[in-house]
């Protein structure tokens, strides 16, 4: 029996509710649009729900993350204002097996940085109108690329450049070009713990990127990749067993 995969999408919510033009590109918040295209693609497989920064715990309590098997996370100017007492609940869920999925600005995210351990800065650009961003996947076997084109063409988005500080990754599956001639590593996975980390950057939010088909197709993918294995989700702990 398939068990349903138990999907949060956690949005800070603060550009849709501050600026109008971006409201009119996401009616329904960014949360909104990725949970919608995880719900058309993946269908009775997940059960999703979204939560935003000015929720209670930021809709990201003890008993939220423990009914969460992969979190979804988009930020970009509010980071300082997430608790850090939730990133540390959040973390320890990854450690235990909760898959994490990491958005565009996501990458300077308290979340991120402190899973990773670097600074996680990077080269950007956004003109007015955006640059065109092919996104080339390079790891055409990895799970997350399954019938993905080749490459996904997003018309117009805000350019991220290397170098990008983060460890080496596990798998690199996805590298862009932009129209100024900056590539950049743009969809890489960690392991911490017992816990699996996709980063994927394309989504900035002056852009209908969340409803691009290719990119709803990645994040389909990645919370399938990112879905713990079957079992007790515990971080990983030194103990002092008998012999086997």
């Amino acid at each position: 029996m398939t068990m349903t995969l138990r999907v949060t999408v956690w949005n800070e919510g603060v550009h849709e509710a501050t600026q109008p033009e971006i409201a009119a590109i996401y009616p329904h918040g960014i949360h909104g649009a990725i949970a919608e295209g995880l719900s058309e693609l993946l269908g009775d497989e997940v059960a999703v729900r979204t939560a935003t920064l000015d929720d209670p715990e930021h809709g990201l309590g003890e008993q939220a993350l423990a009914e969460t098997d992969v979190l979804l996370w988009w930020g970009h100017i509010a980071h300082d204002r997430v608790s850090d007492e939730v990133v540390e609940r959040v973390r320890q869920h990854v450690l235990g097996g909760m898959g994490l999925i990491v958005l565009h600005s996501g990458h300077f995210s308290k979340i991120f940085i402190r899973m990773l351990g670097t600074t996680c800065s990077l080269r950007w650009r956004n003109p007015e109108g955006g640059e065109r961003e092919l996104v080339w996947n390079v790891n055409p076997t990895h799970p997350i690329a399954a019938g993905v084109e080749q490459p996904i063409v997003i018309d117009a988005q805000e350019m991220y450049g290397e170098f990008f500080d983060i460890p080496t990754p596990d798998d690199l599956v996805f590298i862009s070009s932009f129209t100024g001639g900056e590539v950049f590593r743009s969809g890489v996975t960690f392991t911490r713990g017992r816990g699996k980390i996709f980063y994927f950057s394309p989504g900035d939010q002056e852009y209908p990127v969340y409803f691009h088909p290719q990119v709803r197709r990645v994040l389909a993918n990645g919370v399938r990749w990112a879905a713990p294995v079957t079992g007790v989700r515990r971080a990983p702990e030194v103990s002092n067993p008998q012999p086997v």
